[in-house]
């Protein structure tokens, strides 16, 4: 069995002051993925830098207090890579990927973009980069007969399902068509070849939603979006058992405003 969480935190040193700390003391995952860290190394506290049972890697972005991905993993990586190759966005705190046992995963926190501005255009730089990336990693793990697992946050809400108020954010950004487009093209057997593991056990349901705005009621009213994603390889895809969102019981109880999105793998043999 492989359990993976995977969970935007809004800045870990302030999760960490609101719950994320007995969160993770309690959590049964394996390997948990974390996005916009938003900390060097150095000032991440002790029980999140290195907590007892847990190796880490922390990839903090060069440009202080933004981005940041980190991976936990309670087994020893195999090996760990900090960026995709790329010269504009390896220093960016956006990817990092380990090898476990069987299968590589990593931690993606996709940028997430404006219309009209250059936040867009850097998010569409990206996308253009990072998806023969995917093809190439799908390919190099199938030869040596591995599994792949991009979990993250990729700020993108593929179908009307995946955002409660579908028809007011059409031309914004995370759901504009293109944006659309491309994560189709992920998700394309004849292009990234990836599945959408959670939405592969959920067709045809709202949702899950991963993330609401702190703005009015949006998390009282699950006025979400469903933007934080497990994309797997088809055969590992195929061994996910379940999929779920750790939604707060409540929103005074939450520590970021995103929730933790957990998928449970059974064995290969299974």
């Amino acid at each position: 069995m492989l359990t993976v969480t995977s969970v935007n935190v809004n800045g870990l040193r302030a999760a960490a002051k609101k719950g994320f700390v007995p969160w993770l003391a309690g959590t049964t995952a394996d390997v948990l993925c974390l996005q916009e860290v938003r900390a060097e190394t150095g000032q991440l506290p002790d029980e999140v830098r290195e907590p007892a049972g847990w190796y880490t890697v922390h990839a903090p972005a060069a440009a202080k207090g933004r981005a940041g991905v980190s991976l936990y993993s309670r087994r020893e990586p195999d090996r760990v890579r900090v960026g995709f190759g790329s010269a504009e966005f390896d220093g960016s705190g956006r990817y990092v990927e380990a090898d476990l046992p069987g299968v590589t995963v990593a931690s993606l926190y996709l940028p997430s973009g404006e219309v009209g501005t250059d936040r867009q255009d850097e998010k569409e730089r990206f996308m253009a980069e990072f998806l023969p990336y995917l093809v190439g990693l799908r390919e190099r793990a199938a030869a040596d007969g591995r599994e792949v697992l991009v979990c993250g946050d990729w700020n993108i809400a593929h179908q009307e399902a995946d955002l409660k108020n579908w028809k007011a954010n059409q031309k914004k950004s995370g759901f504009l068509p293109e944006e659309r487009g491309w994560l189709t093209d992920v998700l394309t057997e004849t292009r990234g070849g990836y599945v959408d593991v959670v939405r592969a056990l959920h067709l045809g349901a709202e949702g899950p939603y991963s993330w609401w705005s702190y703005r009015g009621r949006a998390f009282d009213n699950d006025a979400g979006w469903r933007i934080d994603y497990h994309m797997a390889t088809p055969g590992l895809a195929e061994r996910a058992l379940k999929a779920y969102v750790e939604r707060a019981a409540a929103y005074d109880q939450r520590w970021s405003d995103h929730a933790p999105v957990t998928v449970v793998y059974g064995r290969q043999d299974a």
